[in-house]
């Protein structure tokens, strides 16, 4: 079967939503007479119908894509090297970015020692070769960016026994997870803590929920980088749901936040580049589009538009449908302009306009 008719015959995105949300939309349809639930159905229960009308070229979450969009050179970086898995990057004086061209951790080299941030799994095994290639001082200290372990849970790969530092949410959060991956910090602060080791500093600072509690900010003023983990995705479509963001207006602030912060190279923790203020703006202004896009169809999209009669004493059934046709809105207002402008645009876009509806919705 082709992908467009593939697509034809998929009306429904599986993707579901809070019952608190599907409750509050079910009550203004609490008068619909039961007898509507005799009415016959054109297709058999549970089975795809006809297509929603206006659906967008992008295939919807649970159809599987021929082939995704071509990824635009603005988006890469510099390859690796195949027989390594990894590649060491320069970011200023005794600064500098280890990443597998999908996650970024950072070290600071200084007279006794080495600081390192974050220590994803997916190349922490070679972790202390890729510091070789710098120095051969021993790692003294490892600051946790958040309590993720995709991020974190390479820690014990680093051997010895280095000073841990985390904000004090993230020691909460570890606590709580309770993983001999991820040891707990022997530092932990509220608001703010600088880590002077010889001559150098990095400056760690806590602004909220937004990703995830705990999740810092870290800058080293004299090379003018800034670590934000999770947050900004340079030349990338983000991750689904606002990178997995547990306080979606609190990572809209934090992504402005950001554009504040002199920084001249920015790590963001994931895809094969480091990123810059242009960047920062490009992704601020797709979000602020998707948030106009999402909050004019919620206010234009009726509800139970198109449903089978026998479907409109199902309350979770009638949220489904508003739902499902107030992306399809989102996603053609968007596509136009983003699609080219973001890498990865085709594959999470139908997931950041649920998340998008669903925070305007309840937030």
């Amino acid at each position: 079967m082709s992908q467009r008719r593939l697509r034809s015959e998929i009306r429904r995105s599986p993707t579901k939503f809070a019952a608190a949300a599907a409750f509050a939309i079910a009550v203004s349809f609490a008068s619909v007479p039961m007898t509507a639930a005799l009415a016959q159905s054109e297709a058999p229960a549970g089975q795809p119908g006809t297509p929603y009308p206006e659906m967008p070229e992008i295939a919807p979450i649970g159809v599987r894509m021929d082939r995704y969009l071509a990824l635009p050179d603005f988006a890469k970086g510099p390859q690796l090297e195949a027989s390594k898995g990894y590649r060491v990057q320069r970011l200023g004086d005794g600064l500098y970015m280890v990443t597998d061209n999908i996650y970024q951790s950072m070290f600071l080299v200084y007279d006794k020692g080495v600081v390192i941030v974050d220590a994803p799994p997916s190349y922490s095994a070679h972790m202390k070769q890729a510091i070789a290639e710098v120095t051969d001082r021993p790692i003294t200290h490892l600051i946790y960016s958040h309590a993720h372990i995709d991020h974190i849970g390479g820690a014990t790969d680093l051997g010895g026994k280095p000073i841990i530092i985390a904000q004090e949410e993230t020691a909460r959060l570890l606590a709580r997870a309770n993983d001999p991956k991820r040891p707990l910090p022997v530092i932990t602060f509220k608001n703010r803590y600088t880590v002077k080791v010889g001559s150098r500093t990095l400056e760690l600072s806590y602004h909220g929920a937004g990703h995830e509690p705990g999740n810092i900010f870290i800058w080293a003023p004299k090379q003018k980088v800034l670590m934000a983990v999770d947050l900004v995705f340079p030349g990338w479509m983000p991750w689904p749901r606002f990178g997995d963001a547990q306080d979606v207006p609190g990572y809209f602030e934090q992504v402005a936040e950001i554009d504040k912060i002199p920084f001249e190279i920015l790590v963001g923790g994931h895809v094969n580049r480091v990123g810059t203020h242009a960047d920062v703006r490009t992704q601020l202004e797709f979000m602020n589009d998707l948030k106009s896009a999402t909050a004019a169809a919620l206010r234009t999209t009726p509800v139970g538009v198109g449903m089978n009669d026998a479907d409109k004493a199902n309350p979770w059934a009638l949220s489904d449908n508003y739902l499902d046709r107030v992306a399809i809105k989102c996603v053609n207002a968007v596509t136009p302009k983003w699609k080219s402008r973001l890498a990865g645009f085709d594959v999470f876009i139908w997931d950041q306009c649920y998340a998008m509806q669903q925070s305007l919705r309840i937030d």
